[in-house]
């Protein structure tokens, strides 16, 4: 698929769909874009490409009001958004995965945070390094961050779809009680609503969930069969802010809480960030800071208005997004 905004879903181009609209009036624009491409768009990549216009879009309307985006959302602003940091531990044995993800955690706390999110890929579909150990290494993992960080920080898991059977997520799981894990996040393939059913069911732990999905149709889903307890929404993935804006009230409408996954780009980070700002079930917001990652794409795309003060991020003010694209370094992604 071309990197391009012309690029073709049937007789239908994003640009002929675009060229003469008025760029405020972003929810009919979604409408228009999503119906123009929807015998071969309806999920999946396309929306994908509708969010990250419908972002712009936002941009353009937050900037022309002199206004940050959150302001334009409705709904009454927090003072500060709770950040949790997304951690990615290296090593290729156990050991030094499971201590790099400590030393992770700790310095993570010493920059300021108050929450970690740990990524434990030991098996499945995302194995780090091609690891295959048991089940309970998770759990040693978990233990060795907890005992290194002490009780007062919150620890949250992502296992990335990790098991292929809810007895082992539910056996494995049980042993969790005292580690005090605020969330476990996609701990099974993404289409199998029965098992998230069952874990919001048994296992007693907040199973978090919907990083991958687009529309607020397959977020109905994952609400009402899967029962997860905190959705998920990718603000570009899911088709923009203006459709991320649909899942929170879904959410909120079922007693349920929204965590965004934002965790590559300054760019989604920012959008998420304004979501977070009018979303009152929202109680963490995942935060990659640069100086906690190796990704040149997170260190110098683009920079943003967040700011870590005392544990928290402050609200963006600046108009629009509240970011400024480094066009050098897009210009050098791009031919990478």
């Amino acid at each position: 698929m071309q990197h391009r905004l012309e690029f073709v879903f049937g007789e239908h181009r994003f640009k002929r769909l675009l060229i003469g609209e008025d760029p405020l009036d972003t929810e009919r624009l979604w409408e228009k874009l999503y119906v123009g491409c929807c015998m071969n768009g309806r999920r999946g990549a396309v929306i994908n490409a509708i969010g990250a216009i419908d972002m712009a879009l936002w941009d353009i309307k937050g900037k022309a009001a002199g206004k940050p985006i959150w302001q334009l959302l409705g709904g009454t602003p927090r003072d500060a958004i709770q950040p949790y940091a997304s951690l990615q531990p290296n090593g290729n044995s156990f050991e030094e995965y499971r201590n790099s993800l400590v030393e992770w955690v700790l310095r993570a706390r010493d920059i300021g945070f108050r929450a970690a999110k740990l990524e434990i890929t030991l098996f499945g579909p995302y194995n780090h390094s091609g690891m295959n150990e048991k089940d309970e290494k998770v759990t040693e993992v978990i233990a060795a961050c907890r005992a290194a960080i002490g009780p007062d920080f919150t620890l949250l898991v992502d296992v990335q779809y990790a098991w292929d059977d809810v007895e082992r997520v539910l056996a494995t799981t049980r042993d969790w009680k005292d580690l005090g894990v605020y969330f476990l996040e996609t701990p099974l393939w993404v289409d199998d609503l029965e098992g998230y059913a069952r874990l919001h069911d048994e296992s007693g732990i907040r199973i978090a969930a919907g990083e991958w999905l687009t529309t607020h149709h397959e977020f109905r889903d994952l609400l009402d069969i899967g029962k997860v307890d905190i959705a998920q929404p990718d603000v570009g993935r899911v088709g923009g802010l203006t459709e991320a804006m649909k899942v929170c009230d879904m959410a909120a409408e079922r007693g349920r809480q929204i965590i965004p996954h934002c965790w590559k780009t300054g760019i989604s980070i920012s959008a998420s960030a304004h979501l977070a700002a009018v979303t009152p079930h929202c109680p963490f917001f995942e935060y990659l800071p640069a100086n906690l990652t190796d990704s040149l794409l997170r260190q110098d795309l683009v920079q943003d208005d967040l700011h870590l003060v005392d544990g928290k991020l402050a609200i963006p003010q600046k108009p629009g997004l509240g970011i400024e694209v480094n066009m050098d370094a897009l210009k050098r992604f791009k031919q990478d």
